[in-house]
């Protein structure tokens, strides 16, 4: 990779916030560019041994978002059943107060 330095000592304040301002959009759209000349590069390679590259990659369908799996609720508000928790996370208010009633958390379990 050749090596080129810009020499801005000689740019005005103005000058440099401008460049400044351009250079992350600047980043970010050559990034996107390499990026496609590196898929595009992989799918060639892929097809030049029989294969695609969603089959090499083990992607199925469009979706880009790893798949959640929902947890189970252990807990359920006695007289609201509709309020549930799964005992992950930060405690929900009603089992915030059933706990500062003086009760248990064991009496809420499913």
């Amino acid at each position: 990779m050749e090596s080129v330095f810009m020499d801005i000592s000689h740019l005005s304040i103005a000058q440099l916030k401008e460049l400044h301002a351009k250079i992350p959009a600047e980043i970010i759209k050559r990034q996107t560019e390499d990026r496609q000349k590196v898929l595009e590069q992989m799918a060639a390679l892929a097809t030049s041994h029989g294969f695609s590259l969603e089959e090499l990659l083990g992607k199925k369908g469009g979706s880009k978002k790893a798949s959640v799996k929902k947890v189970a609720a252990k807990y359920r508000h006695p007289s609201q059943p509709d309020l549930t928790w799964t005992g992950r996370g930060r405690k929900p208010v009603w089992v915030s107060d059933w706990l500062a009633s003086g009760k248990t958390i064991e009496s809420l379990a499913i």
